[in-house]
């Protein structure tokens, strides 16, 4: 018999290295589950950045979307849910055929985010506007009605 090293002595010792990063990773996402804002709605981590200010009279929502053109992005408001989302998709036309480049990380991107407003807006005094990779959304807060209203009694 040859004196060849067994390629499965160092297994052992890999799945229990691997084992602990799982366990680690399982944790860390426990916590930041635990620490999520209740207003954000979104499942799983995502590399767009969300902020909601109150600013009185309106909320303002900026989302960092580097590389995103204005039709690249949608957004939705569903009663008090604000759905962002993107997709960005790789230009064939720059730099020729793919057998041109050396080098492609850049790919197909798309996100989500979605979050939910503290009171309830005016949809139709919303504007969204897109500067330098920041989306910003203002949505005028809707004023509360002092009209009398009947109600039936059934």
């Amino acid at each position: 018999m040859s004196n060849r090293p067994n390629p499965f002595d160092g297994l052992d010792e890999l799945f229990d290295r691997l084992n602990r990063q799982i366990e680690t990773a399982a944790q860390s996402w426990e916590s930041q589950v635990d620490n999520r804002s209740q207003l954000d709605l979104s499942m799983g981590g995502s590399a767009t950045s969300i902020d909601l200010a109150d600013e009185g009279d309106e909320f303002v929502v900026t989302v960092d979307v580097p590389g995103y053109e204005s039709e690249d992005l949608e957004l939705r408001l569903v009663g008090r849910r604000l759905a962002v989302s993107g997709e960005r998709e790789r230009d064939r036309e720059v730099g020729g055929e793919d057998e041109n480049y050396i080098r492609r990380e850049r790919t197909t991107k798309s996100f989500s985010r979605q979050l939910r407003l503290p009171e309830p807006v005016d949809d139709e005094a919303v504007q969204a506007s897109v500067n330098n990779g920041i989306l910003t959304v203002r949505l005028p807060k809707q004023e509360p009605s002092d009209e009398a209203r009947s109600i039936d009694i059934g």
